[in-house]
């Protein structure tokens, strides 16, 4: 820390008690000075050689009865202040350093310690010390501008809060290579900002100064003076939109509480508001870059509770929407307020999906007009963020799924807003629909139709198509639907397996349109077949429990499916048996059904399946 001492001869002030402050000397005091409590005994004559307004008053005084006496009313910096302005008069010792600078300064202005009255006073001297050595330093400029709160409007109008400012901000613009003084970094260092160790020497160990390394200095500042700071660093046009997302998010972490109820209590409640409405008017004027997107739903939430304005709630929805595939499922889990009966706000994240649609559709509009003057027409509305965007919303859909407020309609409505595209696979969406259905159990038959309606199971993976297939809760339909397209995909794996078995991993990739043909081919006779069937749903609740059967020469046994489903399976197996390749290959084994197979016991099962089947025509 930077310091300054004026004068040379030693102090000689003295105090009794905390309201009497006296000078020891063989000449008796002829002026008694108040300011605020304390009263100063001292001489006039050095105090009015350096002072002009002590002059005037002096002069006042004599004209009144108490002569000897004067006020000092609304004194800048109080008796302290005044204090180091005496010394100086008087020539003792006094020391300046960025903790009292300014409030001398404010003392002296008001005294008036001009040149005028005498040559090197005292208003010249700590301009000097202001221009030579805190405005030079970084953690100075910093502690002068927050002793500058108190000593308003003086340190305003001497320019001194200003010139704190445009100091500090010249400063965060530097190169960090040339960076030779010292700052506060408690956070991680970035990869490429680490120590750089590789073919360095321990001596020479070079630690490289980061882009961001004064935001943590300025995290001390209040919320006003830390704004006029951030709006001068932006204005100079060098930093980052990243640091100063950096800068925003710290200062949030350093200021706003953690919890609920800290938030919103009565005694914080205003400034918790003016510090979100202030941080969210700082956010990167380039919207794509700055904060995370887990930073600004939390600074969303945050601003929901404490009852921030309109606009700062809107920007932040806007900016959201924009990186809203770099979210997480707990970022979008912002609690509902009244009159909203669910417990998350559903209605907030279904707007901040449509707005990101919105967006991704103008970028595809973009990319089709680019792509079409290049010749390009390869072009995948499956991007990456959409996909992100899909898998998101499945995910938060299973936990909102769990909420007994959380209507149908609400459910579907945000299932909707997601593209075909953005969901290649089904199992996230399934995960959700089976929840609901779980949770929601009071559901009539036409509302579980609906809501199972969001689903192609065409798109579930073998392991959700199990799960599915054994799942009491989804209507038969769903079922019949999940068996049957399990039983395409398994029968068109043979069958590519069959057709080129020198080149077995190469076949799995084709099972996909192997299972669309198939599909094509028995979709009609399924229709039919479906119509002919006639099950009771009590046999479904009797029959409706997993069983279990060991092979005798299997090593472990194996789990069957249910009674509903493996007597369903054991129809459509027939169906497609019927309408599938009658080649001699398949004229012994590939008629039993998959549901009463036993690896390793081929004779017995082939008997089990002939005993099982039933004929539906």
């Amino acid at each position: 820390m930077k310091f300054m001492k004026l004068g040379s001869k030693p102090d000689v002030f003295q105090a009794e008690g905390k309201t009497i402050r006296y000078v020891s000397s063989e000449l008796a005091t002829d002026i008694i000075i108040n300011v605020g409590e304390v009263k100063f005994y001292l001489h006039k004559f050095p105090l009015l050689s350096k002072s002009n307004r002590l002059q005037k008053l002096v002069s006042k005084a004599n004209n009144e009865e108490n002569e000897d006496e004067i006020q000092m009313v609304d004194f800048p910096g109080g008796p302290k202040a005044f204090e180091i302005c005496a010394k100086f008069c008087y020539g003792m010792t006094v020391t300046l350093n960025a903790y009292n600078v300014v409030a001398a300064r404010c003392a002296a202005e008001y005294l008036e310690m001009t040149e005028d009255i005498d040559r090197g006073n005292l208003i010249f001297k700590i301009e000097v010390f202001l221009n030579s050595s805190i405005f030079r330093s970084w953690k100075d400029s910093i502690i002068v501008l927050q002793t500058t709160k108190s000593l308003l409007p003086w340190s305003e109008d001497l320019k001194i809060v200003g010139r704190c400012i445009d100091s500090i901000a010249s400063k965060t613009s530097v190169n960090p290579v040339n960076i030779t003084w010292s700052y506060t970094y408690n956070r991680k260092l970035a990869e490429q900002d680490k120590i750089v160790e590789d073919g360095v020497k321990f001596p020479e160990k070079i630690e490289s100064v980061p882009k961001d390394w004064w935001v943590e200095d300025i995290c001390e500042l209040e919320i006003d003076l830390y704004k006029r700071v951030m709006i001068a660093v932006k204005s100079k046009g060098r930093m980052d939109g990243s640091v100063i997302g950096e800068a925003l998010k710290t200062y949030a972490v350093r200021w706003l509480p953690d919890s609920v109820d800290a938030l919103v209590s009565d005694a914080h409640a205003w400034r918790n508001k003016s510090l979100v409405e202030t941080i969210v008017c700082l956010l990167p004027s380039d919207k794509g870059v700055g904060c995370s997107c887990s930073f600004l739903l939390k600074l969303l939430k945050v601003a929901i509770l404490v009852g921030a304005d309109e606009f700062s709630r809107e920007d932040l929805v806007n900016r959201i929407s924009l990186k809203l595939h770099e979210a997480s499922v707990t970022d979008l889990l912002i609690p509902a307020r009244s009159p909203q009966i669910t417990k998350f706000d559903v209605e907030l994240v279904q707007c901040i999906v449509n707005r990101f649609l919105i967006q991704e559709k103008s970028n595809w509009d973009m990319d089709v007009v680019e792509k079409n003057e290049k010749g390009t027409d390869n072009f995948v509305l499956g991007n990456g963020s959409l996909l992100s965007v899909g898998k998101l919303i499945d995910g938060y859909l299973a936990e909102i799924a769990r909420d007994r407020n959380l209507t149908l309609s609400s459910f579907i409505d945000l299932s909707h807003a997601i593209p075909q595209s953005a969901r290649p696979i089904h199992d996230g969406l399934y995960k959700a629909i089976d929840i609901y259905l779980k949770e929601h159990p009071s559901l009539t038959k036409v509302e579980r139709k609906k809501i199972c309606g969001l689903l192609d199971v065409k798109k579930l993976t073998m392991d959700a198509s199990m799960h599915a297939a054994q799942n009491e809760r989804l209507p038969l339909r769903v079922v019949v639907q999940v068996l049957f397209f399990e039983q395409v995909r398994a029968s068109a794996s043979a069958r590519s397996l069959n057709n080129n078995p020198r080149d077995a991993s190469r076949s799995t990739t084709n099972t996909d349109e192997e299972c669309e043909k198939t599909a094509a081919e028995n979709c009609r006779t399924l229709k039919k077949q479906m119509s002919q069937m006639r099950i009771k749903e009590e046999e479904f609740r009797k029959n409706g429990k997993l069983t279990k059967k060991n092979s005798k020469n299997s090593r472990s046994g194996i789990q069957l499916l249910p009674s509903r489903s493996r007597r369903i399976f054991d129809r459509l197996w027939v169906v497609a048996k019927g309408h599938g390749d009658n080649r001699s290959s398949e004229s012994s084994g590939s008629s039993q059904s998959p549901t009463s197979m036993v690896p390793g016991d081929t004779k017995s099962s082939g008997s089990s399946s002939r005993h099982r089947r039933h004929s539906i025509s």
